[in-house]
């Protein structure tokens, strides 16, 4: 994609390109972070909620237990984990995601980093879990690495992700509705519909069920395993440190 595509940090329609360089990504985040959670549920016609509840299922976090939640955003996505005894730490890339995250969720431990360089210790949590987020990272391999450096041995990873329809006349219409009707939907619900063409441009590049599980399996996972939801428009991945 050319650069002219991009839009300079700061202005209302900053947006990423598929180089996915970390400032960018960050700052097109901050610019939606207000109205994030209600652009996702739009967007996903209510399906976010039960995509939610099946990665808390393949957590399985029990009291006790360490969850690190990356690209947690306003952590929509960490409350559960709360609410089920963990100790959770939602950690985000985007300041301005924390910052209506902390205010909406006061008691949550929110931690602003990289999930390249991630401030934790090795061998620290009993589960990573990331959501919508993979597709976001630089380096998805280095990321992958980084998340099994901080899991404990036995530790799980779950991550919930875009993917590929698997009923090949859905995954024609589906295509469609995010390189046309999305960024429309967007513009009605979202503070940065702009963000929205990156979002859906990075959806259609990213690796399919199988080449992601390869990918888990190449950083060092073992037992990776994956299910469809929703017909395959998102896959949910787990794998063991």
């Amino acid at each position: 994609m050319a650069d002219d595509a991009h839009a300079p940090a700061g202005r209302a329609g900053a947006r990423a390109t598929l180089a996915k360089r970390r400032a960018d990504v960050a700052t097109m985040f901050d610019h939606v972070a207000e109205r994030y959670d209600l652009a996702n549920d739009v967007l996903s016609l209510g399906q976010d909620r039960a995509w939610r509840r099946a990665v808390l299922e393949a957590v399985g976090a029990r009291p006790g237990e360490r969850v690190l939640d990356l690209a947690a955003g306003t952590g929509t996505s960490s409350e559960p984990f709360a609410a089920a005894g963990a100790t959770v730490v939602p950690t985000d890339l985007s300041l301005g995601m924390l910052r209506v995250g902390k205010q909406r969720r006061p008691a949550l431990s929110f931690v602003a980093a990289d999930a390249l360089q991630l401030p934790y210790a090795d061998a620290s949590f009993d589960a990573v879990t990331i959501s919508f987020g993979l597709r976001n990272v630089e380096d998805t391999q280095a990321a992958l690495a980084e998340m099994r450096r901080v899991t404990r041995p036995g530790g799980r990873l779950v991550v919930c992700e875009f993917s590929a329809p698997v009923w090949a006349p859905f995954r024609v219409v589906y295509t469609e509705y995010l390189m046309a009707a999305l960024p429309r939907i967007a513009r009605a619900v979202s503070s940065n519909p702009a963000a929205y063409v990156y979002l859906a441009e990075s959806i259609r590049a990213w690796p399919d069920q199988v080449h992601l599980a390869e990918r888990i399996g190449a950083a060092g996972w073992r037992d990776v395993a994956w299910r469809n939801l929703t017909g395959g428009v998102v896959a949910l991945h787990r794998a063991v440190r």
